[in-house]
């Protein structure tokens, strides 16, 4: 991946984060845009979005976020000058969730290692 790349995932991540915060504040509190990838020829992109609270809750985040796609790019246009803006794809992104049961497991295999603990 180029350093052009990085950098355009970089601005596009921080730039929508910024426009939930702002524009959405009370629907978006829950979300946190955890990483952009555009393809290197920016016709697409992908937008990893993490939820905080049940899978219900996520997939309800997820409709929603969808639905103001088209403004969400509108506004991205407006702040960012690229010759062309991807279209994006949300993505809801379950990493936090897999590392939080590794973890988990990993605290039980400690307490069963060290039963004085």
């Amino acid at each position: 991946m180029s350093n052009r790349t990085l950098r355009i995932n970089e601005l596009v991540q921080r730039e929508l984060s910024d426009i939930l915060r702002k524009r959405y504040q009370a629907e978006a509190v829950a979300l946190t845009v955890t990483e952009v990838r555009v393809a290197p020829d920016l016709r697409d992109a992908r937008v990893f979005v993490s939820v905080i609270g049940t899978d219900a809750l996520a997939e309800e985040k997820m409709v929603w976020l969808r639905r103001i796609a088209p403004d969400l790019r509108a506004e991205l246009a407006r702040r960012i000058v690229l010759k062309f803006l991807p279209r994006f794809e949300y993505v809801l992104d379950r990493s936090t969730v897999r590392s939080l049961r590794v973890l988990q497991a990993l605290d039980e295999i400690e307490v069963k290692k060290d039963p004085d603990a």
